[in-house]
Order: C-alpha cells, then structure tokens, then sequence
C-alpha cells in the first residue's frame, strides 16, 4: 500500500492548501454561533495497529455536552452514538455533520500520517477493544476519512433517529430481540452495537482483503459528490 501512503500525504498537503479559506470560515463560524468553546473537538482514537492518537474534528456540540472518555470499560456505557435532532448538536453542528464540514480537519491528521483518506472510521478504545479473532486485523489499516462503511452510513444520525421512531412501541421491540425500557439514548447504543458496528466491520474486513487503489479513488469521489457506488455486490 505505499501508493496509497504517498498520494495520502500529497494530496492532504494539496487540500490544506487550498481549503484553508473554507477552514477558516467554518472556524470563524464556530467561534461566533457556538461560543465559549473550542473550534476543534480532539478524541483519543485506535489507530494502524492499535496505536492512540489525537482525532481532529470541528466542534458540533454544545460546550456542557458530556464528551466520552477514552478510558470507558465498554461501548456500550458510552454515549459516542448521536442521533439527529440530539440536543447536544448546535444548529450549526447538525450542517456540518450532513455536509460532513466537520471532517475537514482530518486532512492533518492524514498529513501526519495518523489516518488516510480511504478506510475504517477510527473508533474509540472502547469499540477497538471488542473486535476479536479475525475481525481484530482492521486494526492493520489506518482509519479513514472515508471508506465502504463510511459511505454506506453516511447519514447515520438520520437512520438511527429514523430507527427509534420505528421502534416506538415496546411490542416491536420485543418482536425484534431489543431489551425492554431502554431510553433512546440506550435504544440508540443497542442499535449501534448490534447492528450498525458489525456491518462495518464487515465492510471494513472485506475493504482489508480486496484492497484496491482504483476503489478508493472512486470513494474519494463518491464522498465528495454525495453519490452511491457499488461495492461488494451492494449499493453504498
């Protein structure tokens, strides 16, 4: 994967380059919609081979908003999993999340070497400590700005809001195997855990085995244009 190594490192420095203008502005935006805060939000997260390091985002939430801590025991105890329409997200953060602006700051993190553009979202030790047997050599990867399950879960927020509604009455939820008198919040962790995360992994296993320069370039472009491309016999 050196090719993919070195077009990493060059076309991030490419993009700070010339995205620093729409940097500054969303930083500028931050300071005067979201006050008394950070413009960046910076997490521990699992890198290549296991190893932690500082993820740059631009702050979505509210300054008091409980932020997760990298010494959690499990996922599941955690509230990483958002849900649109949460309050914790400001109006401003709800945009950049949909038009994915809140990555930007990802391309330093590539530059230095901590991601690449095309992989595995980098997940929090508590998700990265539950991975086992074979599903454990993702960790190989450098995680992604984007990637198959990025792509096929790109509005994650929506389907999963989407998905409490649906899941209203505790009949259905009985019906579907979910825990009775869980909030949404917890609904909303149980669907992540049980659902969403070992269909990434999946994804993200299957990106491991066929690795494809070709492939991540038309991520990079389908990520970028907001368009659907198939991958694995399925529509992401």
């Amino acid at each position: 994967m050196l090719l993919k190594y070195i077009f990493d490192r060059i076309v991030s420095f490419i993009g700070l380059l010339f995205l620093w203008p729409v940097l500054l502005v969303v930083a500028v935006l931050i300071k005067i919609k979201m006050p008394g805060g950070p413009v960046f939000f910076v997490q521990k997260r699992v890198g290549k081979d296991g190893e932690l390091f500082n993820c740059h985002k631009f702050r979505t939430m509210k300054v008091a908003s409980p932020q997760p801590s990298p010494e959690g025991k499990g996922a599941s105890n955690w509230t990483t999993v958002s849900v649109a329409g949460d309050n914790r997200i400001t109006l401003l953060g709800a945009k950049l999340r949909h038009y994915k602006l809140d990555e930007l700051p990802g391309l330093w993190d590539v530059l230095r070497g901590k991601m690449s553009f095309v992989g595995p979202r980098p997940d929090v030790p508590g998700y990265a400590d539950k991975l086992t047997g074979e599903d454990r050599e993702i960790l190989k990867l450098r995680p992604g700005i984007t990637g198959p399950a990025t792509l096929k879960y790109r509005l994650e927020d929506e389907m999963i809001a989407d998905y409490i509604c649906e899941m209203k009455s505790e009949e259905l939820r009985v019906k579907n195997g979910i825990p009775v008198g869980l909030t949404n919040q917890e609904l909303a962790v149980w669907y992540n855990d049980n659902v969403i995360y070992p269909d990434k992994v999946r994804l993200n296993l299957y990106y491991l085995k066929h690795y494809s320069f070709i492939k991540d370039i038309k991520m990079i472009f389908a990520t970028v244009l907001g368009r659907h491309i198939e991958y694995n016999n399925e529509i992401i």
